[in-house]
C-alpha cells in the first residue's frame, strides 16, 4: 500500500515536464485551469501516469479528475484495489 504523499510526489514529479509555467503545484491545482493544459497533454500526462503506477485510468475517471489531489486519490484507490 503506497501512502498519498508519496502518490503526491510522484504525481508532481510527473507533472514537472508538462508545467510549462512553473505552477506551484497542490492538491487543488487544475489541470486545465491552472496548468493550462489541452486535451491532448492530459491524454499524455495520463498515459505516463498510468505506466508510472501499473494501473489503468478510465475515461469516465478521467472525466471525473480535475484537480491535482482527485488525481492522487484515484491513483490511491486504484493502487489499493489492484
Amino acid at each position: 500500500m503506497t501512502d498519498r504523499q508519496t502518490i503526491f510526489d510522484t504525481v508532481t514529479a510527473q507533472i514537472a515536464p508538462f508545467n510549462k509555467k512553473g505552477v506551484a503545484v497542490t492538491d487543488a491545482t487544475t489541470f486545465q485551469g491552472d496548468l493550462e493544459w489541452d486535451s491532448l497533454t492530459v491524454m499524455d500526462f495520463v498515459a505516463a501516469i498510468e505506466d508510472e503506477f501499473e494501473i489503468i485510468i478510465t475515461m469516465n475517471m478521467q472525466a471525473e479528475i480535475e484537480t491535482v489531489g482527485q488525481l492522487v486519490d484515484a491513483v490511491a484507490k486504484l493502487k489499493a484495489t489492484a
